[in-house]
């Protein structure tokens, strides 16, 4: 992502005059007071821009790179103000109900802009890195106090690695702990630079198989791996595995997640139990939840599969 190029009105064209903008990122939310994303209290910033498609994602809205509409079907008050502003008729309003034709939407965001009710919201909202630093300051002593800090997250933030870089060199330069939730699909060239302002890098691994990856994510993982290692031998690393019953909870795959983990002397492996929470989010943005009629598993499970990991000699937590 490149600098914006502003012209300024009194010196006529830009061959005669070009004032750099500020670098911008495109965020879908800051969560503040975060406990899951690291150690402590964190304020966890949240990318827009993904490689992999998993099939249990939480934040679907965070896959493209560019801002998209999300619909709240009960905040509807059928005033039909998003109807009007279309320009492309993708929006039709009745009595009954508001429909919106995605295929024919062209992503202006003006019904987004117009709804009075926020029935239609706009995903994605691009900021400068002081305006993120605005954000994450009002927490800094919450930060000292739990040992927590800075987490990046998305989607990926390495997709936006050159704004990442810049917020988090800007986060140490304020003495913040930082720390990078990264599924590792990037060059490695770009990911070692973005380590360089990374304290913690909590690194996803989906499955060990590559063909069950790419079954899951729809990429391979060898790319992942390979960039495992080499981020292991840098930084602090912890490896963190969505747990999604039927596909990577099996004795097979965590025994080797574990292996895996003392080879590149990872400190330990974060599982994160299967959830349903952002099945709603997947509606909202018109698409259709492909695990939708996975069941839940018991209480007991996430515990049992820790102990697969631990019998290996690996340290092993559940949901942190």
């Amino acid at each position: 992502m490149g600098y914006p190029i502003a012209v300024s009105p009194e010196t006529g064209s830009s061959a005669d005059r070009k004032e750099v903008l500020p670098r911008r990122g495109l965020l879908f939310n800051i969560q503040r007071f975060s406990i899951h994303d690291g150690p402590g209290i964190r304020t966890t910033v949240f990318f827009k821009g993904c490689p992999l498609r998993c099939r249990w994602c939480s934040n679907p809205e965070s896959w493209h790179d560019h801002p998209e509409i999300a619909t709240y079907a009960a905040k509807c008050t059928r005033c039909g103000r998003c109807q009007k502003v279309c320009p492309v008729n993708a929006i039709a309003v009745s009595d009954r109900e508001r429909t919106i034709d995605r295929q024919a939407c062209n992503l202006c965001l003006k019904c987004g802009e117009v709804c009075p009710t926020g029935a239609i919201a706009i995903t994605g909202q691009w900021m400068t890195v002081a305006e993120v630093m605005k954000e994450v300051e009002a927490d800094g002593l919450f930060y000292v106090n739990s040992g927590g800090g800075v987490t990046l997250s998305g989607g990926e933030p390495l997709a936006q690695w050159e704004f990442a870089l810049d917020l988090l060199r800007e986060c140490q330069a304020k003495a913040f702990h930082t720390a990078l939730d990264t599924c590792g699909y990037a060059l490695w060239e770009v990911l070692d630079k973005v380590l360089d302002y990374t304290d913690l890098v909590l690194y996803d691994i989906k499955h060990m198989d590559p063909g069950r990856h790419t079954e899951g994510t729809g990429k391979t993982n060898g790319l992942i791996l390979d960039n495992a290692r080499r981020t292991a031998a840098k930084r602090r690393t912890w490896l963190r595995v969505p747990l999604i019953p039927g596909y990577n909870d099996s004795v097979e795959n965590l025994e080797a997640v574990a292996r895996f983990g003392l080879e590149i002397g990872a400190e330990k492996v974060s599982l994160l139990p299967y959830h349903v929470w952002g099945q709603s989010k997947w509606e909202r943005l018109g698409r259709k939840y492909p695990l939708e009629a996975l069941p839940m598993p018991p209480e007991s499970w996430a515990g049992e599969c820790r102990k697969v990991i631990e019998s290996l000699g690996l340290k092993a937590t559940v949901g942190r």
